[in-house]
C-alpha cells in the first residue's frame, strides 16, 4: 500500500473530492470567462479601457476587469476573482 500511494499516484477519498473541485471550478471559470469578453465588447469605451488594460501589470489586469464590471456575471452581485483574471487573459490574446 505504502508503494501505491508513494509511487503509484494512490490518493485517498478526501483528495480525489478536493481535486474533483479544483477542477469543477476552473470548468466554469473557462465557461464564464468567454462572457467576461462579450461584455467587454460591448462596452462603448472598450478602445480606450483595453489599452488601460495593456498598460496594467499582469497582476492589476484582473481588478481592472473586476472594476469595469465585465467579471460581474448576471444575476451576481459582486464580480468572480478568478473569471476577472482568466478574462484578462483573453483580452490581452485578442488584443494582439
Amino acid at each position: 500500500m505504502i508503494i501505491g500511494f508513494t509511487w503509484g499516484g494512490w490518493v485517498t477519498g478526501g483528495t480525489s473530492r478536493e481535486m474533483a473541485k479544483v477542477i469543477a471550478e476552473d470548468a466554469v471559470v473557462r465557461r464564464l470567462a468567454p462572457i467576461c469578453v462579450v461584455r467587454f465588447k460591448q462596452d462603448p469605451g472598450k478602445d480606450q479601457k483595453l489599452k488601460e488594460l495593456k498598460e496594467a501589470s499582469s497582476w492589476q489586469s484582473g481588478d481592472y476587469v473586476k472594476k469595469q464590471g465585465w467579471a460581474t456575471m448576471p444575476g451576481e452581485k459582486e464580480p468572480d476573482s478568478k473569471v476577472a483574471d482568466e478574462c484578462a487573459k483573453l483580452l490581452m490574446l485578442i488584443s494582439q
